[in-house]
């Protein structure tokens, strides 16, 4: 099978839809199959591109063995709703554009959000015959009204389209059962939906993958108990709790906090922490992809939040993957399916989002009980080598392709080396 893989993330920049791409794509090679990703040049969160680039027409790469064809975009930081929808539309065009250049493949695969990469693949769909799924990350548009942004008329355009592109993908693959139920209410057949819910590579996080003493770089004394949220600081992670749960534990000396990543919100959360004067809280620029097991190996607990919203019940951090691959039990603030997966592993606590007293509580009562924390991340071990690891859930969506292009289990070729 040639599957072409659309997406305007991928790596090296560091974030969850490029390393889901990635680990697919190399699961599915594995197999037997051909895998181009068509991309552009790594640009995000601030709209420049990475050293080693440029921002061509075209250009092409490889990138462990798998075939990559970036394309020009307009580019810009992670910031504004008007000039980042430039951004991802100018994807969408130039992939539709380049329809004669691309190579020959059997099924395409957008990944969304944004919503207009789907309309890229659409509009390829047309141009060379070709089948497409629609791999769906997240609610696109309604995680935007989620973050407080109002559009009005523009948000009832997006909704359209977002219907329209539900209704002439060939498949579509949801990361999460909300989003399934959603979809069926909204009036897409069941039939035509598939789950492969997001994972983690357990080649890369597992504890014989740690590299160098994180807590000696981040300057983490000896005997602290440390908390940290690794990711995204944008507006819907609602990470103002964890700065209000280390404001209540002043008087606890040896707990600190540490905030990894960059994002829209993260010089607004540094302001306020150094108004607050919170000596108990750092921050932390995002760090290398093979270097994220040695700080998770870092840490006590994992902390993993988003803002109290309905949209957000249907979501799935993925990042929730990784600390119960390396044993790391988490403070869960996201409410809804994906904090099931987290209770039923018994791989961390749940808690009301933006509740910062429950966050503290939860913090206390793991750093007081090593013997329970110890249990719940080797529960999360436990779960994900048996239900979440990227291999299976490549598996999954292969067998998504399998029915769009009418073959059955034997024509499928998932090792080759068996044949």
């Amino acid at each position: 099978m040639r599957i072409l893989v659309l997406t305007d993330r991928f790596l090296p920049e560091i974030s969850p839809p490029c390393f889901r791409t990635m680990d697919h794509a190399q699961q599915w090679m594995k197999m037997g199959h051909e895998v181009t990703v068509l991309t552009c040049a790594p640009n995000s969160p601030h709209g420049k591109v990475f050293s080693g680039y440029r921002n061509r027409l075209w250009q092409t790469e490889e990138m462990d063995g798998v075939k990559v064809i970036r394309i020009w975009t307009y580019m810009t930081s992670n910031e504004g709703i008007v000039k980042r929808s430039l951004d991802y539309l100018s994807f969408a065009l130039m992939a539709i554009f380049f329809f004669w250049r691309l190579p020959k493949f059997d099924i395409m695969v957008a990944s969304s959000p944004p919503l207009f990469v789907p309309v890229g693949v659409y509009g390829l769909s047309l141009l060379r015959r070709r089948p497409w799924v629609f791999e769906l990350r997240d609610l696109w548009p309604a995680s935007i009204a989620a973050v407080g942004l109002k559009m009005g008329r523009v948000m009832r355009l997006l909704t359209k389209l977002e219907m329209f592109l539900y209704r002439k993908a060939d498949r579509i693959v949801a990361v999460t059962p909300a989003f399934i139920e959603e979809l069926v209410e909204r009036g897409i057949p069941r039939e035509k939906l598939d789950m492969a819910t997001n994972g983690v590579n357990t080649e890369i996080f597992n504890e014989g993958n740690v590299k160098f003493d994180a807590r000696e770089k981040l300057g983490i004394k000896e005997g602290e108990f440390l908390a940290a949220y690794i990711g995204a600081t944008g507006a819907a992670h609602g990470l103002i709790t964890i700065l209000d749960a280390a404001e209540l534990c002043r008087d606890q000396p040896d707990i600190s906090f540490v905030i990894i990543g960059e994002g829209a919100d993260r010089a607004k959360l540094e302001k306020e922490a150094g108004d607050r004067n919170l000596t108990n809280l750092m921050f932390h620029d995002f760090v290398p992809h093979d270097e994220i097991p040695s700080y998770l190996a870092a840490l006590d607990v994992g902390i993993v939040h988003l803002r109290p919203h309905k949209v957000f019940t249907t979501v799935i951090p993925s990042k929730i993957f990784e600390f119960m691959a390396m044993g790391i039990p988490m403070v869960y603030g996201v409410e809804g399916c994906s904090a099931e997966i987290v209770e039923e592993a018994g791989a961390g606590y749940c808690i009301p989002s933006g509740n910062a007293r429950a966050m503290v509580d939860a913090i206390l009562d793991l750093q007081q009980n090593p013997q329970r924390l110890k249990e719940m991340g080797q529960c999360g071990r436990d779960a994900v080598a048996k239900e979440f690891s990227r291999a299976v859930k490549a598996k999954e969506m292969l067998h998504s392709f399998e029915k769009v292009l009418g073959l059955s289990s034997d024509d499928i070729i998932e090792n080759p080396e068996e044949k």
